[in-house]
């Protein structure tokens, strides 16, 4: 097969002496295929026109045909047969006269890739038989009429995923006649979540719906005392969303043998969603500078993101961790792997990956920026991603956690998984891909120490609940949300919990012990503190309450520091110092207020509106200190959408978006965007200045696709004011 196949040889790659043939990586790359392959010398008088020939080739590959139907394919924007892989599909073959089975001898061939093989599964000749078995290649007449034929093909139930171009090969006494090469009939074949013989086979119909069909998702961002939410396109049936996706696996030069395997596409693209060390699809970008890119929080979702980099081949400027989880889950649904997209409260971004991290004090009992590394993210989002584990024991199958956000390197490459749930949460971090960094995440304690003036370290404060309080996902047929952190971790303080961290230190996940240094926490004063709900540009105060359970007299001096800082934790600058002594009666509580002023932080405030307080409290009497630290999100005002008049498939409607300034000052260079799949591709429009208090419309007419409900969804974006969002769902009628 190779030998009539390969091209001439001017066009050969060089070879290396490892292999017979080349890497076979690229699903765009073809081969050159004889029409005619001869046997020997051909007799003078042989005419092509004698024997059966092809007229014609029917794919039915409408939306509203029976292959798109059959296969849950007909959302997709695309000209071609699209089908999933172990299920049966129909085409149809016109003849030159009727088809005669006791002398004529035909079959199909299916190739992908430069270097088609049949041991590699790239190239698949199937001869027509009697019977389809389930979950192999096969075909089988289901109806002969005139000169025509239908077939009913089966594709193996681990055939690889990608798109195949289809010949038709007749034998004749001399050589074999094949159809010329048409990209008409290319079929592309799927993961398919409703065969049981699929890896990423998925039980639930509402499942399926939700985590493969739905094109529309809910990030949850904010942090765990005020919970934020906003919607995402993922749009995996939008125009050429589709070659997009395989494209980026010809990027990673994933071996074409290697893509029926959700594990190995998994774990590659989990290194291609970022920009770092292979000039992925996205740069990310936390220092709230986003010159010449588009600041991470105006995105409304992954298809602009994934068309940019598909036509210019260079990362996408700019991503923060929602924004590669959000392109990762369109890859994922795209391709047909139920997917879904995860938050992860207070995450833990363990630098030395020993399951704590170190935030170290000074004398005063404040936090020294210059030595703690380690940081706490208000939120992480990443991805789940369903399918079996063939690979580990069993039981580990079901929801993998990856994760595309550039991070720490694994075997060399800025990725993260596909690590199993189930393995997380009972400690079995011996198991591949990147466990123990999952565990850390969502497990490590939190310890304050402070280093004496003989240089012994004190620790203050050991914080065993904070990391990994609240895991959730978008509910299924709604946009509320899942809480899933028992999925992650037993309850808090369990016997299970503490069998499961033995377990995790056991494979080697580094936990240091507290013996070697001095911890004797003070225990009969209780320090909390309470930050007020605040709107973006509003003072706002901050309450701290001292509860003396002893019958002493103490006197505590107390710290507070108001950071402003990046989701990820990291500090940018210290807006608000302030220090008081309080006096604390025998068995009584006691409250302070600091205010907050809106001008002493509008003019220093990031993207997320995101503020981090430490209070540390030194009691004089006993020298020990009290530590805690929280954070806080401000209330962001909305965008408002509105439609009007009918909205109907096929006809013109008009949404308005409006949006009312809220800050002191007059917003300037302002970015609307709206989108929404199935009724309007994204939509940009640039707007100098806002004044104080005034408010902005924008129309915009449109023509919805799709009947059904869907939703529109808008962001603004300035350098004042980052992360406003607006949404409408909408029912677009049949026409």
């Amino acid at each position: 097969m190779s030998e009539t196949m390969s091209t001439n040889e001017k066009k050969k790659p060089p070879l290396n002496g490892r292999r017979a043939l080349p890497s076979n990586n690229s699903n765009d790359e073809e081969n050159e295929v004889p029409e005619m392959e001869a046997f020997g010398l051909i007799p003078r008088g042989f005419n092509p026109k004698d024997y059966l020939h092809v007229v014609d080739i029917h794919m039915f590959k409408e939306p509203h045909e029976i292959n798109k139907q059959q296969h849950h394919t007909d959302k997709y924007y695309s000209p071609k047969l699209i089908v999933r892989r172990g299920q049966p599909f129909q085409i149809q073959i016109d003849f030159n006269r009727p088809y005669k089975p006791e002398t004529d001898q035909f079959w199909l061939e299916y190739l992908i890739g430069r270097y088609p093989q049949q041991n590699k599964g790239t190239y698949i000749p199937i001869l027509v038989g009697d019977v389809l078995k389930p979950g192999e290649w096969g075909a089988k007449i289901i109806h002969k009429e005139n000169n025509s034929i239908r077939l009913s093909i089966m594709s193996s139930a681990t055939c690889i995923v990608g798109k195949f171009r289809l010949y038709v090969a007749v034998w004749t006494p001399f050589g074999i006649l094949r159809t010329h090469r048409n990209s008409a009939t290319d079929t592309y074949i799927l993961f398919n979540p409703w065969c049981q013989q699929d890896a990423v086979y998925l039980d639930e119909e509402k499942e399926r719906e939700e985590y493969v069909l739905n094109d529309v998702g809910i990030v949850f961002h904010g942090n765990i005392n005020e919970i934020k939410s906003r919607s995402w396109s993922y749009g995996q049936f939008e125009e050429n969303i589709l070659d997009a996706c395989l494209f980026l696996m010809d990027k990673a030069e994933l071996e074409l043998s290697g893509r029926g395997n959700p594990i190995k596409i998994c774990r590659v693209a989990s290194a291609v969603i970022n920009s770092r060390d292979d000039s992925g699809v996205i740069a990310g970008s936390w220092d709230n500078m986003y010159t010449y890119g588009v600041a991470p929080s105006a995105w409304t979702g992954s298809v602009d993101i994934l068309l940019e980099y598909y036509s210019s081949k260079q990362p996408v400027r700019y991503g923060q961790c929602w924004v590669f989880a959000g392109v990762f889950n369109t890859f994922l649904r795209c391709l047909g792997i139920p997917a879904r997209l995860v938050t992860n409260y207070s995450s833990a971004h363990d630098n030395n990956a020993n399951l704590q991290l170190d935030f170290f004090l000074d004398d005063k009992g404040q936090v020294d920026t210059k030595i703690t590394k380690d940081s706490v993210w208000n939120y992480h989002c990443w991805n789940e991603a369903w399918m079996t584990r063939p690979d580990l024991p069993v039981g580990f199958g079901g929801w993998q956690v990856v994760d595309g956000t550039p991070q720490e390197t694994s075997d060399g490459m800025y990725r993260c998984g596909p690590a199993s749930v189930q393995a997380i949460k009972h400690g079995h971090v011996c198991f591949q891909f990147d466990a123990p960094f999952v565990y850390a995440e969502v497990n490590s304690d939190i310890v304050y120490s402070r280093k004496q003036k003989n240089g012994t370290q004190v620790i203050e404060k050991i914080d065993t609940t904070h990391v990994g309080q609240l895991i959730v996902t978008k509910e299924v047929g709604g946009d509320g949300m899942m809480e899933i952190t028992e999925e992650y971790k037993f309850p808090e303080g369990s016997a299970e919990e503490r069998l499961a961290l033995e377990t995790a230190v056991m494979y080697g996940v580094k936990k240091q012990t507290t013996q070697d240094t001095t911890y004797q926490p003070q225990t009969d004063v209780d320090m909390d503190f309470q930050v007020q709900k605040a709107v973006l540009g509003s003072d706002f105060k901050v309450t701290i309450t001292f509860r003396n359970k002893s019958r002493n007299y103490y006197t505590a001096t107390t710290y507070l520091s108001g950071n402003i800082v990046f989701y990820t934790g990291v500090p940018k600058n210290e807006f608000k110092k302030h220090s008081f002594s309080a006096k604390l009666e025998p068995s009584s509580s006691s409250t302070f207020d600091v205010l907050i002023k809106s001008s002493e932080y509008l003019s220093d405030l990031l993207d997320q509106a995101s503020f981090h307080f430490f209070v540390t409290a030194r009691i004089t009497e006993t020298g020990k200190i009290l530590a805690m630290q929280k954070a806080t999100v401000l209330e962001i005002p909305m965008l408002r959408i509105k439609t009007q008049g009918e909205m109907v498939a096929g006809k013109e409607m008009s949404v308005t978006v409006e949006f009312t300034n809220p800050l002191k000052q007059t917003l300037e260079n302002v970015t609307l965007r709206l989108e929404g799949p199935g009724v309007l591709r994204t939509m940009k429009k640039e707007f100098r200045q806002i004044p104080v208090n005034s408010t902005l419309i924008w129309e915009v007419k449109c023509t919805p696709k799709q009947p059904g409900l869907r939703k529109l969804i808008a962001s603004l974006n300035c350098d004042a004011l980052r992360h406003v969002y607006g949404e409408l769902n909408v029912q677009i009628q049949k026409p």
